[in-house]
């Protein structure tokens, strides 16, 4: 925490004083004798008075003092705010490697559910594409702060043959504000000559690319296109069996090259062996990508604070009264 005016906060050196003088007070002996002909309000007084509610009152009201004298100061602390300017392009795999069962009902049905929970997490106002990639890839909702629209594209997402990772995402870079697409096939992209609008690609795949441009490529591509990349894979690297067609075929994640990917791209890789885990993982990411951490002032914070404590204050006080009266 900071704050606009520093020089304000030599004032709370002065509440040792006020304690002191609260304290020496209290000590000091009665210039003159008071008669008090009822003996039983006398032994009330007398029982309260070596309490711990005679300070109570006095605390919270130098407590009060402390935050109107913090408020004073300005202070200013990051808090989270929505990203105002942020675009999040995610890149699904919908091979039929998606149609496997370690994650129940299937991949495809668990990445349907943790992709809308990403898209419903964001913030009002960020704008969010989807793509998909099987053999090839597809843009299929551009950005958009319509979320319904994206969340019913998930919903209707459906899978094909082969996986052309490296394909889906530079699909997903050529979606995000600033970068447009080469003015031919496997023309490199063109090189940036300044900062781009902020740009981020959530890749979410359970195989091995065979297909399209090679992944640790495009990933390169993206970085000097000044895009974040994550990854997420879904299943284990030992692989598993998938029925399709009457015939058994064996899938792996290739997990070696979505790290990669996620290295190079500047952001982090992450493995999901559960529905439970692929949720948490893309909540996590939605609060992380939809979400910064702007300096904002909170005096108000402050003053609501020294409110609370001088209410409390004169609340203390007067149950204290009403004790011995």
């Amino acid at each position: 925490m900071t704050f606009e005016w520093p020089s304000v906060l030599w004032g709370l050196a002065l509440l040792p004083a006020l304690a002191l003088l609260y304290r020496r007070l209290l000590r000091r002996e009665p210039r003159r004798a008071v008669v008090i002909p009822n003996l039983e309000i006398l032994a009330q007084a007398a029982a309260y008075h070596g309490r711990w509610r005679r300070w109570l009152p006095a605390a919270l009201y130098l407590a009060a003092l402390a935050a109107v004298i913090v408020g004073l100061a300005r202070p200013v602390a990051p808090l989270p705010v929505p990203a105002a300017e942020g675009v999040v392009v995610l890149s699904i795999d919908t091979s039929r490697s998606m149609l496997a069962e370690d994650l129940p009902p299937n991949r495809m049905e668990a990445a349907k559910v943790a992709a809308r929970d990403f898209v419903q997490a964001l913030p009002r106002g960020f704008r969010v594409g989807l793509v998909t990639f099987s053999s090839y890839a597809t843009t299929v909702v551009p950005p958009t702060t319509d979320k319904a629209r994206v969340l019913d594209a998930i919903d209707l997402l459906a899978t094909e043959f082969a996986t052309a990772i490296g394909d889906g995402l530079m699909e997903a870079v050529y979606n995000l504000p600033g970068r447009p697409r080469p003015a031919y096939l496997g023309a490199p992209p063109p090189t940036p000559t300044g900062p781009l609008p902020p740009g981020v690609v959530v890749l979410m795949s359970d195989g091995q690319s065979n297909r399209g441009v090679l992944p640790l490529e495009a990933a390169r591509m993206a970085r000097d296109l000044q895009v974040k990349v994550y990854t997420i894979g879904v299943g284990t690297p030992e692989g598993t069996f998938l029925s399709v067609g009457g015939r058994s075929i064996w899938v792996r994640l290739d997990e070696e090259t979505l790290r990669g990917m996620a290295e190079i791209g500047g952001g982090a890789y992450y493995r999901t062996t559960s529905v439970r885990e692929l949720r948490r993982v893309y909540r996590q990411l939605s609060r992380e990508i939809g979400w910064e951490r702007r300096p904002t002032e909170v005096t108000a914070v402050a003053a609501g604070a020294a409110l609370v404590l001088a209410v409390g204050a004169v609340v203390v006080s007067m149950l204290a009264v009403h004790r011995i009266v």
